[in-house]
């Protein structure tokens, strides 16, 4: 009985050790995560980083003068921060121009419109004029035919679905059309294609984005068409009658170019041969500023660290922020990375990616088929409630940590809210002034406290 006692004695005393234990860490989790915030809401330069790149920086696509400079002037922020180690990986990336001239317009009998266009990246440019077709799929061209399609220039018209909440749902709904449509139409004879502007909005912005060509079939013009001009488009087809549009656009494929990612690292003082990483890609759509995509996660992932590091936390793991190159129109950063990190036997626990915009954070999407590994992050969620930070679930990591999934890296995407997101994207209106202060810096604390929890657990 005196043993039974003892042992009851013994085991109670356990538990409640235990739950001191846990709790003690739970109160020091919480304070440091306190303090990430607070230095990322008094002290950031994220803001000021952002507004350098987006006004004093030309536009940065891929092969441009603009990349070129981003470049350096995301290696001086490094350098300048006094990282541990800062460096360049250099790959070849796609070269291509979008030239001077891209306009069109329609002609209703005797009646012009201009339309408000701009070319697909990677186009061919053109001077073509053309009865307009309109479909909603790419299977409607199948059903169409070539006696339809041919020398028409047709028009891809089928809008993101309003109905979804999650606006990405909505765009990955759509983007085919953008991507794959001008093939299928030159399959069939057509002489160019316009394509509704990936946006939930009306508005006068055509939003531009990757198209590809199918070897088998001609390089046509492709264009995107303001959802404005693609509404009075539908609305005057539906008044029946036809419908010329000629449209112009001196865009150019020139050969591969030099550029580079961009690497700022914080040495782990356990482990410092496993890494961590977050970062955004450096480069973006020439007919804007490239603020929400992904100027804005580039940023972010600049001042995780740098936040980290100010508030004198020493990471277990080496801790790296990666400005990718290229993701808009070949991801040759994120390839050149994976391939090089396999090269030296790179061991990456977990890579966060910030490229969904610099809205309010509100999660993360865990890119996993494990639900234990789901569960075990979603732990953290009542230490980051506090922070807006509640939506954890299965979901896409980012183009550029992507390729790291074959080396078995656990790969998160950071969530912001999204409803704005695709008034912005790669459209001229994504520019600084688009951006919030306030909603920048809190992603930024959220990837850093998520960082911390993982360096800390992992």
């Amino acid at each position: 009985m005196a043993y039974m006692q003892l042992l009851i004695r013994f085991i109670a005393g356990f538990v409640f050790f235990f739950h001191v234990e846990v709790s003690a860490q739970g109160n020091s989790d919480s304070l440091v995560i306190r303090k990430i915030f607070e230095e990322a809401l008094t002290k950031s330069r994220c803001y000021d980083d952002l507004g350098t790149l987006c006004k004093s920086i030309p536009p940065r696509l891929s092969g441009s003068v603009g990349a070129a400079m981003a470049v350096e002037f995301t290696r001086s922020i490094f350098e300048d921060e006094k990282f541990d180690r800062v460096f360049l990986q250099q790959m070849m990336v796609p070269n291509w121009k979008r030239g001077d001239v891209c306009s069109a317009n329609a002609q209703i009998g005797k009646v012009k419109k201009d339309l408000r266009v701009c070319a697909l990246g990677g186009s061919v440019g053109g001077n073509v004029t053309g009865e307009v077709i309109a479909v909603n799929s790419l299977e409607k061209l199948d059903s169409l035919g070539r006696k339809a399609i041919e020398n028409k220039i047709v028009f891809f018209n089928r809008p993101m679905e309003p109905r979804h909440i999650h606006t990405f749902e909505a765009y990955g709904g759509c983007v085919d059309q953008r991507w794959a449509g001008p093939s299928k139409a030159a399959k069939y004879g057509a002489v160019a294609t316009l394509v509704r502007s990936m946006n939930l909005r009306e508005d006068e912005f055509p939003h531009t984005g990757s198209m590809s060509y199918d070897s088998d079939y001609p390089k046509i013009p492709a264009l995107a068409l303001s959802t404005d001009d693609a509404t009075w488009l539908t609305n005057k087809l539906a008044e029946g009658g036809s419908i010329e549009v000629s449209l112009r656009a001196n865009c150019v494929t020139m050969p591969d170019t030099i550029s580079h990612n961009v690497v700022g690292e914080l040495i782990g003082t356990q482990f410092p041969n496993e890494f961590v990483i977050c970062g955004g890609h450096l480069d973006a759509w020439d007919n804007g500023e490239g603020a929400h995509d992904d100027g804005a996660g580039c940023m972010q992932s600049i001042e995780a660290l740098r936040i980290l590091k100010n508030i004198g936390y020493k990471p277990r793991h080496t801790l790296r922020a990666v400005m990718f190159m290229n993701e808009e129109n070949g991801a040759r950063g994120a390839k050149k990375y994976a391939e090089w990190a396999d090269s030296l036997n790179e061991k990456h626990l977990f890579a966060i990616e910030s490229d969904r915009g610099g809205f309010s954070p509100r999660g993360f999407a865990i890119d996993s088929e494990d639900s234990i590994m789901i569960r075990k992050i979603s732990r953290f969620r009542t230490l980051l409630e506090p922070y807006g930070l509640h939506d954890f679930k299965r979901g896409g990591g980012g183009v550029d940590i992507g390729p790291l999934k074959k080396q078995g890296t656990l790969c998160i995407g950071l969530v912001p809210d999204s409803q704005r997101y695709f008034d912005h994207h790669h459209a001229a209106n994504d520019t600084f002034e688009h951006v919030n202060k306030r909603e920048l810096e809190l992603g930024a604390a959220a990837m850093a406290a998520l960082i911390y929890l993982l360096d800390q657990e992992l």
